[in-house]
């Protein structure tokens, strides 16, 4: 049976073009790893990057693109409005077909060793993959960003877990882990205050009491005049997309605002889809096994 992972680096690059095709070049020749999907976002200034592949060539292929980008990006002279850490800011592991979570950790820290082996990159690892508890959430690692995890890696609570306690001079730090699978879904606002979408983050982020499954901050979108809640889904199954869509909604309307459009960043589950299509088109009873394709794919993956 064919072990498939799927991995979604983010790369602290979203403006220029031929660095972005340099960096996901090596996915598109390393046989068995699958580029499904890369979006750069000029006002984030990353790039985000869907593969799934085979353990070994996922591997490969990572540490060549990860060269890449090291190359190229200079932390110290990057601006962006999305948090990080790193140039090669975070790379995930999420089991898909014939592995498990727990071998997708081992591959996790197997695969850290040798990219910080490739790179001097220190590494820290979250989520499923942490070493301490504390650092399961990636907004822990992220704290104070770049600028000032420069600064205070020398102290003993922000030790690298892989490398020596200090930084890489121009490529930072990069987080590596093992975790479930997440939606990255963002909602943008009928207005260019960062302030209210830092508002509506805090209201319905998991730490300040909101969602149990939803991290969100609030950005500035200057290409689009407009304000961002971003959002990553931690578990759709618990937080549906339409129950985090309503509820921005309702905190908008107090400020006076409406959402102008939601977006989808990479990849997502259909039922995580469905769910919102069943919920708005008032579907009684609906069964995703109603879905003619998903249920032929069901039918031809079957062993």
């Amino acid at each position: 049976m064919v072990k498939l992972i799927e991995c979604v680096p983010n790369y602290s690059e979203g403006r220029r073009e031929d660095v972005i095709e340099a960096i996901v070049k090596p996915f598109k020749e390393t046989k068995g790893c699958y580029l499904l999907d890369y979006r750069a976002d000029k006002d984030h200034n990353r790039l985000v990057v869907s593969l799934v592949g085979e353990p070994d060539a996922l591997g490969k292929a990572l540490v060549e693109s990860a060269e890449v980008a090291i190359k190229n990006i200079d932390l110290n002279k990057h601006e962006g409005a999305h948090p990080r850490i790193g140039a090669v800011d975070v790379i995930p592991f999420v089991p898909l077909r014939n592995i498990t979570m727990e071998e997708c950790v081992e591959f996790s820290r197997k695969f850290a060793e040798d990219f910080h082996r490739r790179t001097s990159v220190p590494v820290y690892f979250y989520e499923e993959s942490a070493l301490r508890p504390e650092r399961r959430n990636l907004e822990v690692i992220r704290k104070g960003q770049f600028e000032v995890l420069k600064e205070e890696i020398s102290k003993p609570e922000r030790y690298p877990d892989i490398g020596s306690p200090e930084i890489h001079p121009t490529a930072g730090a990069t987080v590596i882990g093992a975790r479930k699978f997440l939606v990255a879904f963002n909602v943008n606002l009928h207005t260019n205050d960062v302030n209210i979408a830092k508002a509506i983050a805090r209201a319905i982020r998991s730490s300040s009491g909101g969602f149990s499954a939803v991290k969100a901050i609030g950005l500035e979108l200057k290409e689009k005049n407009m304000a961002q809640v971003s959002m990553n889904i931690v578990d759709y199954e618990k937080n549906a997309l339409y129950r985090v869509l309503e509820l921005i909604k309702c905190e908008a309307k107090r400020w006076g605002v409406s959402v102008a459009e939601t977006e989808v960043y990479g990849m997502v589950p259909a039922e995580a889809l469905l769910q919102s299509t069943s919920y708005y088109m008032q579907i009684s009873h609906f069964d995703p096994n109603q879905v003619i394709e998903l249920r032929l794919l069901d039918l031809l993956g079957r062993d």
